[in-house]
C-alpha cells in the first residue's frame, strides 16, 4: 500500500504539471515497466487517483487523465476555504481538552517534518492536522463534507507546498490557527483558516507557473 501511495504521488505531480494531459491514457503495463514494479501497485495507484477525480477508469478501456481546469480548481479552493472556516469556528467553541492536546501534538509533528525539508512528509502531517479540526467541530455532516472535498483537492494541496517558502509559511499559519482555537476565538479561527486555504490556491498557481517557465 505504501508503494502504491508513492506511485500515486509521482503520477499526481506529472498530471498536474502537464507531463500527462487531459485525455491521455495511463497504460498499466508501460507504467509498471517505467517504475519497475508489478501492475498491482500501479492499479492501486490509479484507483486512488480516480477517487480524487484526476483519473477516470473506463471499463475495458483503462485509465484516462481527467484533469480539472484551473478555474475549476480555484472554485473548489473557494468552497474549501468556506468549509474549513466553518469547521474552525465551531472547533474553537466546542473543542475538548483532549482534542486540543491532539491538535497541538500533530502541529508538533508538522514542525518536525518541516525541519526535514520534505514537502511530501509535511503534507501528510498537515493533512492529519486539518482532519483533526474537522473532527473537533463536532458537526458530523460538516466534517464529512470538508473531508470529501479535502480528498478531491489533495493533489493540489500537496503540490502547492513545493512553492518556495510555502512549507515555512504554512507552519506559521498553523501556529496562529492553534493559538486561536486555544483562545476559543471562533471568529479569528474562521478568518485564519479561510485565508490559509485561499493562499494554497494562490501558491499552486505560483508552483505551476514556475514549472512552466523551467520547462
Amino acid at each position: 500500500m505504501r508503494r502504491a501511495q508513492a506511485l500515486r504521488d509521482a503520477l499526481e505531480q506529472e498530471i498536474i504539471t502537464g507531463r500527462f494531459r487531459p485525455g491521455d491514457r495511463l497504460d498499466e503495463q508501460s507504467l509498471a515497466a517505467r517504475f519497475e514494479v508489478s501492475r498491482t501497485p500501479i492499479r492501486e495507484a490509479l484507483m486512488q487517483l480516480a477517487s480524487t477525480g484526476l483519473v477516470e477508469l473506463q471499463a475495458r478501456r483503462g485509465a484516462f487523465v481527467t484533469l480539472l481546469s484551473f478555474k475549476d480548481v480555484v472554485e473548489r479552493f473557494e468552497v474549501m476555504a468556506a468549509l474549513e472556516g466553518m469547521c474552525g469556528a465551531l472547533a474553537a467553541r466546542r473543542i475538548t481538552q483532549a482534542m486540543q492536546r491532539e491538535i497541538e501534538k500533530v502541529h508538533e509533528d508538522c514542525v518536525r517534518e518541516a525541519s526535514q525539508e520534505n514537502a511530501d512528509a509535511y503534507y501528510y502531517a498537515n493533512e492529519r492536522f486539518h482532519h483533526l479540526i474537522y473532527e473537533a467541530c463536532q458537526n458530523r455532516f460538516l466534517a464529512e463534507q470538508a473531508a470529501q472535498l479535502h480528498a478531491r483537492l489533495k493533489p493540489y494541496r500537496r503540490l502547492q507546498l513545493r512553492a518556495r517558502s510555502r512549507v515555512a509559511n504554512s507552519l506559521a499559519e498553523h501556529q496562529s490557527i492553534v493559538d486561536a482555537i486555544r483562545d476559543g476565538d471562533g471568529e479569528r479561527t474562521e478568518r485564519l483558516l479561510r485565508e490559509h486555504i485561499l493562499i494554497q490556491g494562490e501558491r499552486l498557481a505560483d508552483f505551476i507557473a514556475s514549472f512552466e517557465r523551467a520547462a
